[in-house]
């Protein structure tokens, strides 16, 4: 029994914000007092240490149920299946439907039900449904398929990562500049005419870590009782270089690969330098050097989307839309996240 990836497909917001569209932000600390550094000056920090110089955002007309649709129908497309033929539509996001100008979030019904909606599919043993996981959602979303099949439960899974993270961030918070949109699919079917996961791992730190990542209030104190997502960065970084390494490890030990043998790493893009410490720990857990061009990276484009992040990477990658990158039959790469909960995965895949 072969398990794989048989299409892929993403959907790139088109509008791109850059860092200097931030100049004129008032951006505040916790405590709601002013940042004594200028703009120019925290724009600089915040690029040298998350790599991010442009994000995108959705057009306003757009949800998050509508790009994981476009996504969904490319990655549909791409495995030339009839779509009737899906037996799971599994999403994965963290705030649902969140209409533009507004911070509330919509899941009812739930974001796989509209995404079923928007492909038409008629056939009602298609089961839709959504999954929260923090950043490591589509992943976990993966991860569930692969049961699904191999249980005999499924044959065909459309999953998705898909977010619109630009409509619940306090303009306030400097983080706010972090955050993208995007949307991120793949089909994964039993068949002999395609990749196979290999091995996969995951955790959930919950006794002290459970809410590093978090809804909280505007750092402006005159700003009503809106919530906005708040992270406590300096204890995600630590958390993510100390235990994602090991974890990936894990991993790989159980797939029977050998380090030398992988050839690409694709990591949820959420921070450049912590993504770049990360690997750097998995390889030195092998006594390795990291290898060049072992991680592709697109975060300094399209920011952090969350969910989004790996499946679309894996898609510009698998399509050759990413310099210096591809990936070819045979291959053996590693897909890994971190991020709410804390929750932490991996998956080993030879494509």
């Amino acid at each position: 029994m072969h398990i794989g990836i048989t299409g892929t497909g993403s959907y790139i917001p088109t509008i791109t914000t850059l860092n200097t569209d931030f100049i004129n932000h008032t951006f505040l600390n916790t405590d709601g007092s002013p940042i004594p550094n200028s703009n120019e000056v925290i724009i600089e920090k915040f690029k040298k240490i998350t790599g991010i110089a442009e994000r995108r955002y959705a057009k306003k007309e757009l949800n998050t149920s509508d790009i994981a649709y476009l996504a969904a129908e490319r990655a549909i497309e791409d495995a030339k299946i009839d779509k009737e033929t899906i037996d799971y539509i599994i999403v994965a996001h963290n705030f649902g439907d969140v209409t533009y100008g507004q911070t509330q979030a919509d899941t009812l019904p739930s974001l796989a039900t509209r995404v079923k909606h928007l492909l038409q599919i008629k056939n009602p043993k298609c089961i839709a449904y959504d999954i929260l996981f923090g950043c490591p959602g589509w992943i976990q979303g993966m991860i569930q398929a692969y049961a699904f099949i191999k249980a005999g439960l499924a044959n065909k899974c459309l999953v998705i990562g898909a977010e619109t993270l630009s409509r619940v961030i306090d303009p306030y918070d400097r983080d706010s500049m972090i955050y993208s949109d995007g949307a991120g699919a793949t089909i994964v079917e039993n068949t002999e005419n395609t990749g196979d996961i290999l091995a996969h791992n995951a955790a959930t730190f919950a006794h002290n870590e459970a809410n590093y990542l978090f809804f909280g209030e505007s750092y402006n104190k005159e700003e009503n009782n809106t919530r906005y997502i708040k992270m406590h960065g300096r204890k995600i970084y630590e958390f993510a270089v100390t235990h994602v390494p090991q974890a990936m490890k894990d991993c790989l030990d159980k797939s029977g690969v050998d380090i030398n043998d992988v050839k690409k790493i694709f990591i949820h893009q959420a921070n450049e330098k912590m993504d770049e410490a990360i690997v750097q720990r998995f390889y030195k857990l092998y006594n390795k050097p990291m290898p060049e061009d072992i991680m592709p990276m697109n975060i300094y484009k399209l920011g952090n989307s969350s969910v989004a992040t790996v499946p679309t990477l894996f898609d510009l990658v698998k399509r050759g839309k990413l310099e210096n990158h591809a990936v070819k039959k045979g291959d053996v790469v590693i897909f890994a996240s971190v991020g709410a909960g804390m929750n932490i995965n991996a998956i080993v895949y030879r494509y």
